[in-house]
């Protein structure tokens, strides 16, 4: 039988085949990256709100606690959204004219909460819960940055599921006193600057926390059905 194809034909076949496989391969890479990439992920990018709301004015500035305007993070799964009325608490005495300020004053009038932009969300098939975090010894930092430090709020970290698992493998390494959960400005043990808990010094952060995993009951969970429920 005459011979159809040119025998290159089959060199030119497994080019292809080889060819297609990088392909797809550089095409998996190029998405790896452009997931991780701070376009995708809006890290550092300030979000536009419909006030220009400035931590480092309230929490920095005036050393006004988290718990004050987030006042469920301590017992619920979400740290809440002050209502209107906590933000006159203050403002029905102090800039009370100010044009900035007019849509927290219709909010308060009009009993209708302001929208505000979300900055951190997980995806939707994702549980997270606050409290148990802080319960465990996580501060508000580890995972929003120095939020105090910021005149328009701004995500920290990507919130991907490979940087929740780095922690959850290895949790005493960004373990702290629950006195200190809150303290925007805590920096881990050194032998320059221990930490003292329970009146004991630690000078290095794998030794405090240690200590800190089997007070607290930390448990290294990895299991998907932790957060996907």
């Amino acid at each position: 039988m005459a011979q159809i194809f040119h025998r290159s034909t089959n060199t030119l076949s497994k080019l292809s085949i080889f060819g297609a496989v990088f392909f797809l391969a550089g095409l998996g890479g190029i998405a790896s990256l452009v997931i991780r990439s701070g376009f995708y992920t809006q890290i550092y990018v300030a979000r536009e709100q419909p006030i220009p709301f400035s931590h480092k004015h309230h929490a920095g500035g005036l050393g006004i606690d988290c718990r004050y305007c987030h006042t469920s993070v301590e017992t619920s799964s979400f740290a809440g959204i002050p209502p209107t009325k906590t933000c006159m608490s203050c403002h029905a005495q102090i800039w009370a004219d100010s044009p900035t300020l007019e849509p927290v004053r219709a909010s308060f009038r009009s009993d209708k909460s302001i929208e505000w932009n979300r900055v951190h969300k997980v995806a939707d098939f994702v549980y997270f819960d606050h409290s148990i975090h802080i319960t465990k010894g996580v501060g508000c930092a580890t995972c929003h940055g120095r939020i105090d430090q910021m005149p328009l709020t701004r995500k920290q970290n990507t919130l991907l599921m490979e940087w929740c698992i780095g922690c959850h493998q290895h949790p005493e390494e960004n373990l702290r006193p629950r006195s200190e959960i809150f303290n925007m400005a805590y920096e881990q043990p050194s032998a320059s600057a221990p930490v003292v808990h329970r009146g004991e010094s630690y000078t290095r952060q794998a030794a405090l926390g240690a200590v800190l995993m089997e007070e607290y009951k930390v448990q290294s969970l990895t299991a998907c059905a932790t957060c996907h429920r």
